[in-house]
């Protein structure tokens, strides 16, 4: 949209609404737009991740086929970073485990 198509729809707003109205309207649709653009870039976002992942699960099936031996440096780079997403999950999972409570009724003790 050009800037004369702007100013002809602000026009034409500002006489089928009034003054009153018009810049309740323009907020309106502006929430409407920044909802819409948000909504579209987490899809687009999570488009990205699952083709990543898609991506990594193909390099890894590559790699298996090869027994591991003799890789191509985008399939070393893929399974090093599952290696890592692996020990940051298992790292997290110890710390969740460590951090509960041995003895739950340390109350009744007292």
């Amino acid at each position: 949209m050009g800037m004369w198509e702007l100013v002809v729809v602000l026009i034409v707003g500002l006489v089928v609404l009034g003054p009153e109205r018009l810049p309740v309207a323009i907020r309106t649709v502006s929430r409407w737009i920044k909802t819409i653009k948000s909504f579209a870039n987490s899809v687009k976002a999570e488009v990205n991740e699952e083709l990543r992942v898609h991506e990594l699960h193909q390099n890894l099936r590559k790699a298996e086929q090869q027994n591991m031996q003799e890789l191509s440096p985008d399939l070393e780079n893929s399974l090093s970073e599952l290696q890592q997403a692996a020990q940051s999950v298992t790292h997290s999972y110890k710390k969740q485990t460590s951090s509960q409570p041995e003895n739950i009724n340390d109350d009744e003790k007292k």
